[in-house]
């Protein structure tokens, strides 16, 4: 079944409930621990919106001011705290992540059915050149991985298990694609590269 529709659809104020759950914080230390917990690397996360998230969270009763902080001459610090609504929103919300596939539309895949606008040739230079990079990273994630598991449960480092992994798979597709573009086995590529050389194009393409 689909996922449930939810009042708050930001992946941030899912986050930010998540980490309310540790204890109250107000928002910078909100921002503070989400830097320090490394969630920006899976977030997108805009900490200028990040007051306006925990608002939206306090009308829909999520979260909810548990103190007022004043230290000096410091503007007053508005500590929020989870309530129980929110941490059944977050399950639920988890929850369905976790269970329920979701279209989504990552800017390579709007890239792979335009390429045929470049030569084929080139193509293949630039799938070469993104296997590069994607090896380079995978490498030093692998490093960065390699030395949290001395510090930290692997419990917590799923995501980046995750990342990697999807690298790696991404790599691995691009390097049988520009095999199949070599060798001119992938089919439509002949009609591909005659389009580029003469400027016809092949009827299979209209």
């Amino acid at each position: 079944m689909p996922p449930k529709r939810r009042k708050l659809g930001n992946p941030l104020a899912l986050t930010v409930l998540v980490t309310l759950w540790q204890g109250p914080m107000h928002p910078y230390e909100i921002a503070q621990t989400l830097r320090r917990q490394g969630k920006d690397s899976t977030t997108k996360i805009n900490y200028g919106s990040l007051y306006t998230v925990v608002q939206n969270l306090e009308k829909h009763g999520f979260v909810e001011v548990t103190d007022v902080e004043r230290q000096g001459n410091r503007p007053e610090r508005t500590v929020y705290r989870i309530t129980d609504a929110g941490r059944e929103e977050a399950v639920e919300w988890l929850s369905d992540l976790l269970a329920v596939p979701v279209k989504e539309f990552p800017i390579f895949e709007t890239a792979l059915p335009l390429v045929g606008v470049i030569h084929p040739d080139e193509v293949v230079r630039l799938l070469e050149e993104r296997v590069q990079n994607l090896d380079l990273q995978a490498a030093s994630a692998r490093g960065a991985l390699e030395k949290l598991y001395e510090t930290l449960p692997r419990l917590f480092l799923v995501e980046s298990e995750y990342q990697l992994h999807m690298v790696r798979a991404q790599a691995e597709w691009i390097r049988g694609l520009v095999d199949e573009i070599k060798k001119g086995s992938l089919p439509g590529v002949e009609g591909w590269r005659h389009f580029h050389e003469t400027g016809e194009l092949p009827t299979e393409f209209t």
